[in-house]
């Protein structure tokens, strides 16, 4: 009866282990860590229409085209490379609004790109004004450029519904 049972444990495990070999396998990717965190996709240093946008409302209240406006940013993008766009417009229009006080946007561009770095708050500061002016000086620069950026995209809205209607026989 020994045997039996013997004989009986080793059929089982037999069919046991050949129904577990006729399983598909599932692969398992290799797991990796990560040395640096994935790096997000950039559109700084390449012109999109979204960007050259940007500049469209913004360089007509300059008084420059959008290529002039956009060549002056990368000249400012290559002395700075942390230099946002956001950035770039308001020392523009702040150097415009301020040129009265003697303030301009290269200034305000330096005050950037100083080490340490500066706010352009703390550069405007630095520059003469005070916290009350600075911030206000601010405040209308930030609507200015809202309102050239809302005035381009009703101008493109325009010009894009003339156009349907003039394709429309």
């Amino acid at each position: 009866m020994n045997k039996v049972l013997q004989i009986a444990s080793l059929l089982a495990l037999g069919i046991a282990v050949s129904a577990t070999a006729q399983r598909p396998v599932r692969a398992q990717a290799p797991r990796v860590k990560p040395s640096a965190p994935a790096a997000k996709p950039g559109t700084r240093g390449t012109e999109s229409a979204e960007q050259m946008k940007s500049f469209t409302g913004i360089s007509k209240k300059l008084g420059m085209t959008t290529t002039q406006l956009e060549a002056a940013y990368q000249t400012a993008l290559a002395a700075n490379p942390k230099l946002t766009r956001g950035q770039f417009i308001a020392a523009q229009v702040l150097g415009q609004n301020l040129s009265a006080k003697g303030v301009t946007a290269q200034a305000i561009l330096d005050g950037l790109s100083a080490k340490p770095p500066k706010s352009i708050g703390q550069t405007l500061h630095s520059l003469g004004l005070s916290d009350k002016e600075a911030d206000e000086a601010e405040r209308a620069a930030k609507k200015e450029a809202k309102e050239a950026e809302r005035d381009a995209d009703q101008a493109a809205k325009a010009a894009e519904k003339k156009q349907d209607q003039q394709a429309k026989p």
